[in-house]
């Protein structure tokens, strides 16, 4: 019974270690990342960037002054945005954008994620939208 509990802690201690959280400074961001968000959040500071390594897959986290959230593949290529605010029209790909203004006027976008495969978007009501990669509207998810 012993080494069984002995085995199951070093089996839980080996997963838990594969994944780890460490807090980085906003120069340890790629350089693509932090154009990103000079571009579409200025006047907005990196209030703390995050880096994970989980198996094989590098991310980075970070959080703006504005409360939005942003994450980053290794490359520093977005690929999740929430906010409790509306996001920038900037950031958003313009199908979805002109989808959303037609058929959602007085709603906005507060969250935008890029999946393999799909484009989801959260709107103000928390409605979510889920759109193929070319921004081609799919389905409404609940």
């Amino acid at each position: 019974m012993k080494r069984i509990f002995l085995l199951m802690t070093a089996f839980v201690l080996v997963l838990t270690s594969c994944d780890k959280e460490k807090v980085v400074s906003s120069n340890d961001l790629p350089a693509t990342s932090t154009s990103y968000i000079h571009t579409h959040f200025a006047g907005q500071q990196i209030l703390q960037a995050v880096k994970e390594v989980d198996d094989l897959k590098t991310t980075y986290k970070v959080y703006l002054s504005s409360g939005t959230k942003l994450e980053f593949n290794r490359n520093g290529e977005v690929f999740d945005i929430e906010s409790n605010d509306a996001l920038p029209s900037s950031v958003i790909p313009s199908s979805i954008q002109a989808y959303v203004t037609t058929n959602y006027p007085i709603l906005h976008i507060k969250e935008w994620e890029l999946d393999k495969t799909t484009q989801e978007v959260k709107l103000s009501n928390g409605l979510s939208l889920v759109f193929d990669k070319n921004g081609t509207f799919l389905r409404i998810d609940d």
